[in-house]
């Protein structure tokens, strides 16, 4: 008997015993998933969707899909702490906000490619900038149309000359 309680002790409960403060079994569903290094994963979707709803569906699927079960879980149970009304939903529209506005940009800067190009190989009239282009740099320069993306540099294409004499 003192062999067996020194056994129990050996082996640290799983996040979801420690949190549910029972002894974390052999058997234990969350044992596998929910470590106990990460505290927080279990605590997290036990708040949004609870123990008992977690341990019947992870029962209900088969056991090469509980994990990614399991990660979709953790994600969407941080994410609706984070936005209790759109959880991941909320996320993954900003992504493809964002996915729509580097394609548009994109295609503006392929127009441009195109555009220098052909004056490129002409040679017979002055290179004249894209307004979609122009409109896009805009963005990054202090623009208003899509506040949500940020710009990690300053755009080489719109230094104001005039700064840099003045600062002469």
């Amino acid at each position: 008997m003192n062999q067996m309680a020194s056994s129990s002790y050996s082996n640290p409960p799983c996040a979801a015993c420690k949190f549910l403060r029972r002894k974390c079994l052999p058997s234990c569903t969350f044992a596998a998933y929910f470590p106990p290094e990460e505290p927080t994963k279990f605590a997290n979707v036990h708040k949004i969707f609870g123990a008992s709803n977690v341990s019947k569906l992870l029962n209900e699927i088969p056991p090469n899909q509980r994990e990614d079960a399991v990660n979709s879980l953790a994600y969407e149970a941080e994410a609706r702490l984070k936005d209790p009304v759109y959880g991941c939903v909320g996320a993954i529209s900003v992504l493809q906000r964002q996915v729509l506005h580097l394609q548009k940009e994109l295609d503006a800067t392929n127009a441009d490619l195109m555009l220098y190009a052909n004056n490129d190989v002409s040679h017979s009239h002055p290179v004249q900038s894209n307004s979609t282009f122009s409109r896009t740099n805009a963005q990054y320069n202090g623009g208003e149309s899509n506040p949500g993306l940020l710009h990690p540099y300053a755009s080489p294409w719109n230094n104001d000359s005039s700064n840099d004499s003045k600062s002469m």
